[in-house]
């Protein structure tokens, strides 16, 4: 297989409406050394059939449709990691999007040449359900890295794309990940890639069209109600047991010392509450990508919501 080769994996589940445009957007891309693997959690429309009449369109074996675990999205995305071969990149890719044509060819431009593991991902162009743009994503300004990841979400998985070194280790950690039940695959790889010290690029040029609309995973999330969303999430409890759920499944990984170091800090500040809670959180040196989110971190943290 061509060391540019880049393995397209897609989780679906009742995408009839969508799915025809995003499988259009994937053929229309200027990179054109792509596989596509279709896994589907048992949609009851049309999904497989349009699938089906895509693959039958495209060279032989280059499109496959396979059964996914009908465990949900992130389960689903966790299993087709399996799919790739040892000499491929991935990308992750959502059923409802819409792909621009330069996606995949910045990716791989982006990630030639690096000779250690390396995750790629970018800003997007967010739409309403018609695909009418909104707004672009919004640009992180502080740096990415574990401290980072361990406790924000920035590598967007509709935009992912991960070389091979990076490959070979999601494959690894994936069943640590299935057992530890974390919510989310594309927080999940950020972290595993950053723990390993995997180059983390993120490209300010968007990368696709993000549709939204009721039954996206997840929203937009710069607009006042999302922010109170995530915040209530965030002292209520929710947020300190997907906290958990995602050390779990990094703790069995064989990380650098100092992000072994750093999983410990996590772990301190999850079990304590007041002066405690903080200290560990200064000595991990955790961080979102705002102040005000570090600052309701440091809120839920001091008054012992992350212990929920």
């Amino acid at each position: 297989m061509h060391a540019h080769h880049v393995v397209i994996l897609m989780a679906t589940w009742q995408g009839a409406p969508h799915l025809g445009t995003q499988l259009d957007s994937i053929a229309a891309q200027t990179h054109a050394d792509w596989s596509l693997i279709v896994s589907d959690d048992g949609s009851t429309d049309e999904t497989r059939q349009i699938v089906e009449r895509f693959a039958a369109d495209r060279p032989a074996g280059q499109v496959r449709l396979v059964d996914g675990p009908r465990a949900g999205a992130t389960r689903n995305f966790l299993s087709l990691l399996d799919h790739v071969p040892p000499d491929a990149s991935a990308a992750f890719c959502d059923q409802d999007d819409q792909w621009l044509p330069h996606k995949l060819a910045r990716a791989v431009s982006a990630l030639q040449g690096l000779a250690g593991p390396a995750h790629y991902a970018a800003r997007t162009i967010i739409t309403d359900a018609d695909l009418r743009p909104l707004a672009p994503s919004r640009r992180f300004l502080r740096p990415l890295g574990f401290r980072n990841a361990l406790v924000q979400a920035c590598m967007a998985g509709n935009t992912s794309v991960f070389n091979r070194y990076a490959v070979a280790l999601l494959q690894h950690a994936a069943p640590h990940a299935m057992q530890a039940g974390v919510i989310s695959h594309d927080w999940w790889a950020y972290q595993v890639s950053a723990g390993h010290g995997a180059t983390l690029i993120h490209d300010p040029e968007p990368g696709l069209l993000y549709r939204q609309h009721a039954r996206s995973e997840v929203g937009r999330n710069d607009t006042l109600p999302a922010l109170a969303a995530r915040l209530r999430k965030l002292m209520a409890g929710q947020f300190g047991g997907w906290l958990r759920a995602n050390r779990a499944s990094l703790l069995p990984l064989d990380l650098p010392s100092d992000s072994r170091a750093t999983l410990a800090h996590l772990g301190r500040m999850l079990d304590s509450t007041g002066p405690q809670a903080i200290m560990a959180m200064r000595r991990g040196g955790f961080y979102r990508q705002t102040r005000p989110g570090t600052a309701a971190l440091a809120l839920s943290a001091l008054t012992g919501a992350l212990r929920a």
